[in-house]
């Protein structure tokens, strides 16, 4: 397949819905891989799965207690109690079910199957468990009675038909539809599959994601910052991104700002990449080494476009694909805020593609803005932090792109439309969910 973006212009703002729409229609969804369940959990499910035979497969006790003919407890009370002749035992997992006639009783585990002729579960608390005193608190372990037999149980309560019996079926029944395709699998959904005895599944796997940051000032945290340092945030944030998203994300340490290193470290992070992500050296500056790296690629190198962008935070970003396999690059800007922001509006929803989801899963809702809004940019689409609850929103820290402690205590972007430069208190905004 070919890229088929358009000449990016040197003047050129793209706006933030022509971007995405551009990644969106260079993405496609992986390929269908059958997997073990375990391995599925957080997988795309791309088959309707049918239920083979019905869950519970047969009638089952829901207490430990006595299987019983409701006849033979009708009127029973603790005054004047039933009095039954016990004839075996049902445990879960049993095979030979002893027949329950008039005037009888079987000990009946959790789970266990009702045994014939019985027609309901008396649990056991309404018993004297078989020991001839008052109401038991358990079930107690089985022991010979003198002249052999299993003895007597009283029972205390009468019981209905079909009381404490969870009916064949009664969770899902012989083909039903248990999960449809395009189901996220998670441990609810993996106990339905194992339930109705799938030990495998086809998926669409998880995107494998490789983040990395470029900067010669980086250093990884808990190493000491000599002068003109900083701590490399950014491939730590964009990673967790990666798996709030839910791809396998895969952290490669920062990058000096040399263009040979940088090709050199993606070439070898291609062969595990479902996509990559980098943030940083995507502006007009003198050591911008991703532009440097990746602008002019040929033939089976792939192709980035970089490009301007009508909005605030993360006006410079950059999109292609990289290797024969065309393996999608996102290249963020490299302020955390920026990055961020970036991250939500367009890798995220690739990701989602990737998987075969739809590709907006974040909520937008229309909420209060608490506090006046000044200096919004003409002509661009502005992203503030926010803080929101019961409809209403407050801007977290101010506009710049480099205030990672706002954005920790934000849950919300709150959107200031392109042509919109000042927003007064208790005007209503989109505010994008991040929760």
């Amino acid at each position: 397949m070919t890229d088929t973006a358009p000449a990016p212009a040197a003047d050129r703002l793209w706006s933030v819905d022509e971007h995405l729409a551009d990644i969106l229609g260079r993405i496609r969804p992986l390929e269908p891989i059958e997997l073990q369940l375990l391995d599925a959990q957080g997988c795309v499910l791309v088959e309707d799965v049918t239920v083979p035979a019905a869950l519970p497969p047969f009638d089952n006790s829901s207490m430990d207690g006595y299987a019983v003919r409701t006849a033979d407890v009708e009127g029973a009370s603790e005054e004047f109690p039933a009095v039954l002749r016990v004839v075996g035992d049902v445990p879960a997992g049993g095979a030979e079910l002893p027949a329950v006639g008039p005037g009888e009783a079987a000990r009946i585990m959790t789970g266990a199957p009702l045994p014939p002729g019985a027609e309901a579960v008396v649990p056991v608390e309404w018993t004297d468990g078989g020991l001839g005193g008052g109401p038991a608190t358990t079930m107690s372990a089985r022991r010979p009675v003198p002249g052999g037999g299993l003895g007597e149980v009283r029972i205390h309560r009468p019981a209905a038909a079909r009381a404490h019996v969870r009916a064949r079926g009664s969770d899902v029944a012989a083909g039903d539809l248990a999960l449809a395709a395009g189901t996220v699998l998670g441990p609810a959904q993996l106990g339905l599959l194992a339930a109705i005895g799938r030990a495998t599944v086809t998926v669409r796997p998880r995107p494998r994601i490789v983040v990395l940051s470029t900067g010669s000032e980086l250093v990884p945290p808990g190493e000491p910052l000599a002068p003109g340092r900083i701590h490399d945030s950014n491939s730590y944030l964009l990673a967790a991104c990666a798996r709030s998203a839910g791809a396998l994300a895969y952290r490669v340490g920062a990058v000096d700002d040399d263009a040979g290193t940088l090709r050199a470290t993606l070439e070898d992070q291609l062969i595990r990449a479902d996509a990559v992500v980098t943030s940083g050296g995507v502006s007009v500056g003198a050591y911008d080494v991703v532009k440097e790296a990746l602008s002019g690629l040929t033939g089976d190198e792939g192709s980035v476009d970089f490009r301007a962008l009508a909005m605030q935070p993360g006006k410079p970003q950059g999109f292609g694909r990289l290797g024969p396999d065309r393996v999608p690059l996102f290249a963020l800007p490299g302020n955390p805020v920026s990055s961020y922001v970036s991250f939500e509006l367009f890798v995220r929803p690739a990701v989602r593609a990737l998987m075969g989801l739809p590709p907006h899963d974040r909520s937008v809702v229309r909420a209060e803005c608490t506090a006046a809004v000044a200096g919004s940019p003409r002509g661009r689409r502005q992203y503030l932090r926010g803080r929101y609850e019961d409809g209403r929103v407050t801007p977290v820290g101010g506009a710049s792109s480099h205030l990672v402690a706002a954005l920790a205590h934000a849950n919300a972007l709150i959107v200031v439309p392109e042509d919109t430069t000042s927003v007064p208190a208790g005007t209503e905004l989109d505010a994008i969910l991040l929760d």
